[in-house]
């Protein structure tokens, strides 16, 4: 009984040890794949990363069926719509959770999700420096936030100098299907929009101004990873 328990032991260690450097390999596999799907690590000091949880992953694996995998990018950058001069926008972080996820495809490398959440956090720093950018006339204009939202609007304020005139006023950044909205009243330029790359069946639900920054919500259902379905 002595050696059997021992063996035993043994056997777990050795199956522990097999599960975790499986999953290790998994996850910069996915990480790998999701870099060249989505481009999330476009920076120099962009940071990404895919994380399969749960235990054991080898019973995960061989049915194809993993209950969470999340996914965190972190200082990656999206340009406008119309591909502005100096209108690209970094993204200080993006982070979501999926939920059911199944294998629809070994050759394709494709997969979906019956449940997907998550946030996307923008500086008020990278706000102000694209802004600033975009006014392209005066000195320095600096976002904060602003006291209210509606939804999928958050209001932020704006402020520095234009024109040689001093600005004051209440901007908006709308976040709506996979697009970031940002009107800003007083200066030349009305507003610009990106367009963010998020796996299809996600988008924007709410957004809003917090002391730290804009914090837009991410909810999905059925969603598509891998597959040409991506929505850009």
């Amino acid at each position: 009984m002595k050696v059997l328990a021992i063996t035993v032991a043994v056997l777990a260690v050795l199956f522990t040890i097999a599960d975790r450097t499986a999953v290790h390999y998994a996850d910069k596999e996915a990480t790998r794949l999701a870099k060249g799907k989505y481009g999330y690590a476009n920076t120099t000091d962009g940071h990404m990363h895919v994380a399969i949880g749960g235990f054991p992953f080898l019973t995960q694996a061989i049915g194809g069926n993993f209950g969470h995998v999340t996914l965190t990018a972190e200082k990656f950058y999206v340009d406008t719509t119309d591909n502005t001069q100096g209108g690209y926008l970094n993204i200080a972080r993006l982070r979501l959770d999926l939920r059911g996820v199944s294998v629809t495809s070994l050759a394709a490398r494709s997969a979906e999700a019956n449940q997907a959440t998550g946030t996307l956090t923008l500086s008020y720093e990278d706000l102000s420096g694209v802004v600033t950018r975009l006014a392209g006339n005066g000195g320095p204009l600096r976002v904060s936030q602003a006291p209210g939202s509606d939804g999928q609007a958050a209001r932020v304020r704006i402020s520095g100098t234009m024109g040689g005139t001093a600005l004051n006023s209440t901007g908006t950044l709308l976040a709506q299907g996979t697009e970031l909205s940002l009107t800003l009243p007083g200066t030349e330029r009305a507003g610009a929009v990106w367009r963010v790359g998020l796996p299809a069946g996600v988008g924007f639900t709410a957004a809003r101004a917090t002391p730290d920054g804009v914090e837009i919500s991410l909810v999905g259902h059925q969603v598509t990873l891998g597959s040409s379905r991506f929505d850009r």
